[in-house]
């Protein structure tokens, strides 16, 4: 009888296991397609209920950060940015998206930073690193020659 009992509890954890995954995965797919679509807010809606389940779903919160880029809300960006980079330390659009919003702050230090662990982990945007670095050394004071 315990032995059937644990064997009942065995597979309610596992059927459990895969229907959360399911449900999360289900979440972020339904969250690509409108955001793809352009409807940003149903997309948000899906992204944050993927992460209830999910809360180390880095793509769901890179997703809520370009989200916000669009929407011009840089607070709620930066901190899907860093939740993103927290969990995947070597995501490269979130390094970039990251890159950009310090450069727009003039945090110079902090471009070079993000651009010196971009170059070691960059596999498809390699070429915007050179982009921002550009930019940076036309905007960046200069050392006074005397």
């Amino acid at each position: 009888m315990i032995k059937i009992i644990k064997l009942i509890s065995l597979f309610y954890l596992v059927i459990n296991s895969l229907a959360v995954s399911l449900a999360d995965e289900n979440f972020y797919d339904k969250g690509l397609k409108l955001y793809k679509n352009k409807k940003y807010e149903d997309a948000r809606f899906m992204f944050e209920k993927g992460i209830v389940f999910n809360p180390k779903d880095s793509n769901s919160y890179l997703y809520l950060a370009k989200i916000y880029n669009i929407q011009e809300d840089q607070s709620k960006e930066e901190k899907n940015l860093e939740a993103t980079l927290l969990i995947e330390p070597d995501n490269e659009e979130a390094i970039l998206m990251s890159m950009k919003i310090a450069l727009e702050r003039s945090n110079y230090s902090k471009v070079k930073d993000l651009s010196n662990t971009f170059i070691k982990v960059c596999k498809k945007l390699c070429k915007e690193n050179k982009k921002i670095l550009e930019t940076l050394a036309n905007i960046e004071p200069k050392k006074d020659e005397s």
